[in-house]
């Protein structure tokens, strides 16, 4: 089964990175957050990936172009420029880079992907955002439902600490807990084929026309997920995932780093 990602944005509510480089290439413990989110699908068995570029998207190319280069140990003959590569461990993916224009909306990009996607249920996601979500139970669901999609539902991560009071007594305090109602939708997709009968032009959001039509219609199922999610629409979000992975144990990574 095939991966989309879906990393042509301009990100612009993170300005302070995506001057310089588009979105899914901010690096996180110095590896792209685009990385992260493959390693994270791999590890699940799901090693193809369709990965929709727009915004800069020249520096995703150049980065999968030098992957052997960058990954493994080298030796550089200076005097005819010839290079030895003396490799380590690579990752067994297949990662096709799919111009899908500046300005395209998400639902303009899928579809100009699809030519690629053989006419067979993909996984879906964006350039962004990493979670502990089980992809096997979610599949397994999206199997089980027998329809259109299936999103990930997440309870957004609560921007300040939690208070439960009793009267002026504080009786609980958790720092930026999972906020207790309401879900969101938080990427880690399913679809069927079928969804590009909901889809027509560049100009389409994926959210607010395909999706959409799919709920109204009950045409698409909620796997909810109840442990870690956090997308990196600021610096702030930079920040707390910078963080974690430096504490030496994120919770979204669940691969095992190879020796």
């Amino acid at each position: 089964m095939k991966v989309v990602i879906l990393a042509g944005g301009m990100g612009t509510r993170l300005a302070e990175e995506t001057e310089v480089r588009p979105k899914p290439m901010v690096e996180i413990g110095g590896q792209p957050i685009l990385w992260h989110i493959m390693k994270h699908y791999a590890h699940f068995g799901l090693r193809e990936f369709v990965i929709a570029l727009g915004y800069k998207g020249h520096m995703i190319r150049q980065f999968f172009l030098n992957y052997h280069g960058l990954f493994s140990d080298l030796t550089v003959h200076l005097r005819d420029g010839t290079v030895e590569l003396r490799q380590r461990h690579q990752e067994d993916w297949i990662v096709h880079l799919v111009d899908t224009g500046l300005a395209s909306n998400t639902g303009g990009r899928l579809l100009r992907l699809a030519p690629l996607l053989d006419n067979e249920t993909f996984m879906l996601t964006y350039g962004d955002g990493v979670s502990s979500v089980d992809i096997h139970a979610l599949l397994a669901l999206h199997q089980q439902s027998k329809r259109v999609a299936t999103i990930t539902a997440v309870r957004p991560p609560a921007r300040f600490g939690e208070l439960v009071m009793d009267h002026n007594r504080v009786v609980q305090f958790a720092e930026k807990p999972q906020i207790g109602e309401g879900w969101i939708n938080g990427g880690f997709m399913v679809f069927e084929p079928a969804i590009f009968e909901h889809l027509h032009g560049d100009s389409e959001s994926l959210e607010g026309h395909a999706m959409q039509a799919l709920a109204t219609r009950n045409l698409m199922t909620a796997y909810r997920h109840e442990g870690f999610w956090q997308c990196m629409d600021t610096k702030r979000d930079l920040t707390t995932l910078e963080t974690l992975w430096k504490s030496g144990n994120p919770p979204w990574k669940l691969w095992r780093d190879q020796p």
